[in-house]
């Protein structure tokens, strides 16, 4: 399901049109039907749809701080700027490259008052001592598309920024949702988007730490088992956990279903809460 943008259409990513300056090394990519224009690497990780469902479920209103860790190009963090522009956005990345480009996309889509990047690795985030990060409890939400792959099983991407973006060792889930977890305040919420085959590692992570957990499956087609889990807790709360009904992205003529274009096209919320 890490299908990008592009993906809307098929073939691969179109080359920059001449004279438009814009480098080989990069592609312009649309998101919310047009409403965004986001530069991503040609080669490496690509956000896609993913990141699209992950933003809408967050929960904020109007005048919300969030936080996102690992924000790579900004693709989330813009549509949720998207959705509602009277939030502000700190992102943290470890690659140069991808906090430079999640700055000039954000600037490019009108953005750029609204959203800050930190170019640091997310375990700096846990420091106390750094003038540079955050402090510790002030955000309303905390969200995350974190590295899907465990290196020690995967083959790992020749493409370097690919490959970072992609593997994780044991502890380093566990690492992302307790900086995201330090970051929000007392009733704040910590939303992830990843592979359903992960979910039972991402509960024995999170349910120490947050209650009233919310579980939306996302389905490639109906009848099929789930490819990807939205998980979203509560700092603080004690309610049950639910699982929820999710949501199918396409019929049976592999066309989105409208419940899925409401949200990839219209940017629509997907309220789970």
């Amino acid at each position: 399901m890490q299908v990008t943008a592009q993906a809307y259409s098929a073939g691969p990513p179109p080359p920059p049109p001449p004279g438009s300056g814009l480098p080989s090394s990069l592609t312009e990519d649309g998101f919310l039907d047009g409403r965004l224009r986001m530069l991503q690497p040609e080669k490496g990780y690509r956000a896609g749809i993913d990141a699209v469902f992950l933003a809408a479920t967050i929960p904020f209103v109007a005048g919300d701080s969030v936080y996102e860790a690992g924000i790579g190009t900004g693709v989330a963090a813009l549509c949720a700027l998207a959705r509602n522009p009277a939030i502000h956005v700190t992102g943290i990345e470890i690659a140069a490259r991808y906090a430079l480009l999640c700055e000039e996309n954000a600037r490019r889509n009108g953005f750029g008052d609204n959203l800050r990047v930190i170019h640091a690795d997310i375990k700096e985030a846990l420091r106390k001592d750094l003038a540079a990060m955050p402090a510790h409890g002030s955000f309303s939400h905390a969200f995350a598309n974190p590295p899907y792959f465990d290196e020690a099983k995967a083959t790992a991407s020749p493409v370097l920024l690919k490959a970072q973006a992609h593997a994780f060792g044991p502890d380093d889930l566990d690492l992302w949702i307790k900086v995201m977890h330090t970051m929000v305040t007392l009733r704040g919420t910590v939303t992830i988007v990843h592979r359903a085959e992960s979910l039972g590692k991402l509960l024995a992570v999170m349910e120490d730490r947050f209650g009233d957990i919310r579980i939306a499956p996302l389905y490639a087609r109906e009848g099929t088992a789930a490819s990807r889990v939205i998980v979203q807790g509560v700092k603080g709360s004690k309610a049950p956990m639910q699982l929820l009904p999710g949501l199918v992205l396409h019929d049976q003529s592999s066309q989105f279903t409208p419940e899925a274009n409401a949200i990839l096209r219209e940017g629509h919320a997907w309220r789970l809460r």
